[in-house]
């Protein structure tokens, strides 16, 4: 069920259950878009949503990655150290699950992100405005 988040100003997909962490997608100028084929991206953020607090968000200025989904760690783990893990190239629908499964185990900070997500975690561009 979406709402808008009040501090992000963005559209955040709740589920029945709350997680330790929760999920950015991007979905605007190239990601979730027909720029990337052969993706089922409402199904993505269907799925996503079902099984985590994910919030929308425009552009990451990271097009090149599409589709990119950043795991925010939970405030306690970020108080001990954890940062966010930026996904890109997340058009696959296990990649999606091992994302789920991951946040829902805890994510950044809490739990060791799965082997597999390596392929797809990158270190975005810092901005300079």
């Amino acid at each position: 069920m979406p709402r808008q988040h009040p501090e992000a100003g963005g559209t955040e997909h709740t589920s029945a259950a709350p997680a330790p962490c929760r999920v950015v997608v991007c979905r605007d100028c190239c990601c979730g878009t027909p720029k990337v084929p052969g993706v089922d991206h409402d199904r993505q953020l269907a799925h996503l949503a079902e099984e985590v607090p994910v919030r929308v968000s425009d552009c990451l200025d990271v097009c090149e990655h599409a589709n990119v989904i950043v795991v925010q760690p939970s405030a306690a783990a970020r108080a001990e150290g954890a940062r966010p893990v930026w996904l890109g190239l997340v058009n696959d629908p296990d990649a999606t699950e091992d994302i789920a499964a991951w946040v829902k185990a805890g994510g950044p900070g809490i739990a060791p992100c799965p082997d597999i997500l390596d392929l797809y975690v990158f270190t975005p561009p810092r901005r300079t405005q």
